[in-house]
């Protein structure tokens, strides 16, 4: 007996119905402060812009974790 073919939808059809979710406060800081550290340090790679930029984020007072 053969199996009956399911129609697949496509990634790019799948990728087209998807809602995307807002930005968190996280992603908003970390777009902002690569880009203020990278200008800062412009020797820096990504990498390294990326480590200093997500130790900011710790005493940041966007985090809502610093928020009291």
């Amino acid at each position: 007996m053969a199996k009956a073919a399911k129609a697949k939808a496509s990634p790019a059809a799948k990728a087209a119905t998807k809602t995307k979710r807002a930005p968190s406060a996280y992603n908003q800081f970390m777009k902002s402060e690569i880009a203020k550290v990278k200008k800062a340090n412009a020797s820096l790679d990504h990498k390294e812009a990326f480590k200093v930029a997500a130790g900011n984020w710790k005493t940041s007072k966007e985090n809502p974790a610093n928020k009291k």
